[in-house]
């Protein structure tokens, strides 16, 4: 059988799968165990198929998943959260558009403590978007701020998708986790200064209002209290990675550590809270072992076919500059986002494009920060961002999806910005990568 012939039974029948709504994991597993006993040789394939998945989930590079996905249960059940909100709040004063830049700030805080896109924009736009009605706010800077910010979970540490990555791609997880800080803040501050440029142009948008003067000592009090030790936790994430202090396991350990003792000290802990945080983070860590032990065995299957190095080969062979071939593939992910959620996306596609990458010449990490931007910008893409669907079931009654898909695209046009600075300038990645 040809590469082509067998590329296009196992894709194929994977994309039906997953078109007629069967989940991802259990669509993997068909395939995997069907594809199995085609091309490895009957019964033995199977027994080479089990091998294969226990092999891929005894690993010390899954922990991470499991450990930032408790990092974020705690935060999320104890409310340290909602009070990290309250003291952005406090600093913030009477600027223009003070509303949606907290969202930025909230956005780009709750990133290095959730990791969640989706949550992001569930908690920033439920606890925000209200506030923002009620002070005369236009809906494209009361729901495109939150959209937009929301995203920057998938870009700042410690971010579960960047972990998945890595596992996926078989790349360090470690240098990810540093290379995307840069280009996060980077996607913050465009978001920023679109919102002032926007706000300046047109004021009526987001109304200024009177708040109340909060004196410097108390600034600093809740600046101490609410502010420092979730900087701790950040430090105890990516700070101990780019020290060398400690492996991504071990930061997504002590990071967890150090949320559940920075919650034991606020007096926020109790024992529904830690059943709540370790029974969500317990479900979550699941399904995502098996999507992704389906996932690396679907990878392995798409080698030993030879349809991986046909592909590669076929890439190489069209004549067109690199660079043309990595936009394109930036572009796809973009489209596939539209329609479909982050993960099966990247289950589906880095095993192809990460050897062409490869083949190519180019760094495979400042590739996987253009492909993880690119995965952000599709989630909140019209239309059927799952983004969007996010930020509709918690906007205010009687907010339509036309005027949510309105409100997302000045800060896609910020995405698109990104992924040409990180693109042309790829010392943005390599240089912090360098220092570790």
């Amino acid at each position: 059988m040809e590469w082509w012939e067998a590329f296009t039974i196992i894709m194929g029948s994977l994309f039906v799968l997953m078109f007629i709504g069967m989940p991802v994991a259990f669509s993997f597993l068909v395939v995997n165990l069907v594809g199995s006993y085609l091309f490895f040789g009957g019964l033995p394939g199977l027994s080479q198929l089990v091998i294969q998945v226990s092999e891929s989930l005894s690993t010390f590079t899954l922990v991470p998943v499991a450990l930032f996905l408790v990092m974020g249960e705690i935060m999320f059940h104890s409310g340290i959260g909602l009070s990290l909100l309250d003291a952005i709040d406090k600093w913030f004063g009477s600027v223009k558009g003070r509303l949606a830049l907290m969202a930025v700030g909230g956005g780009v805080l709750f990133s290095t403590l959730t990791g969640n896109s989706m949550g992001s924009i569930a908690l920033l736009g439920s606890s925000l978007v209200p506030e923002m009605e009620k002070r005369g706010y236009g809906k494209p800077m009361s729901l495109g701020p939150i959209l937009g910010s929301g995203g920057l979970a998938i870009m700042i540490p410690p971010s579960g998708l960047a972990v998945l990555l890595g596992v996926v791609a078989e790349l360090s997880i470690g240098r990810i986790l540093i290379a995307i800080v840069l280009p996060g803040i980077i996607m913050a501050i465009l978001y920023t200064l679109y919102i002032l440029g926007r706000c300046a142009l047109d004021p009526k948008v987001a109304p200024a209002f009177s708040v109340e003067t909060v004196p410097w000592p108390e600034k600093l009090r809740i600046a101490a209290t609410q502010i420092l030790p979730v900087a701790f936790i950040i430090f105890m994430v990516v700070g101990v990675i780019f020290t060398g202090l400690a492996t991504p396991s071990e930061s997504a350990a002590s990071g967890a550590l150090a949320t559940f003792l920075l919650a034991v000290f606020q007096r926020r802990m109790s024992w529904k809270v830690f059943r709540n945080a370790i029974v969500g983070s317990l479900e979550i860590s699941v399904m995502l072992l098996l999507i992704i032990s389906g996932a690396l065995a679907f990878t392995q299957m798409l080698a030993f076919t030879g349809a991986t190095e046909g592909l590669v080969n076929l890439v190489l062979s069209i004549d067109v500059r690199p660079l043309a071939v990595i936009g394109l593939m930036l572009v796809t992910v973009i489209v596939l986002g539209m329609l479909m959620s982050p993960v099966p996306i990247m289950l589906v596609t880095l095993p192809v494009f990460v050897p062409v990458v490869e083949k190519l010449g180019f760094d495979s990490i400042w590739f996987a920060v253009l492909y993880l931007i690119a995965i952000e910008t599709g989630s909140t893409s019209p239309p059927f961002g799952a983004g969007l669907f996010v930020m509709k079931g918690v906007a205010p009654k009687g907010t339509t999806m036309n005027e949510i898909y309105r409100a997302a695209v000045p800060f896609l046009v910020c995405d698109a910005l990104a992924i040409l600075i990180v693109l042309f300038f790829p010392i943005i990645v390599a240089w912090p990568v360098s220092l570790m």
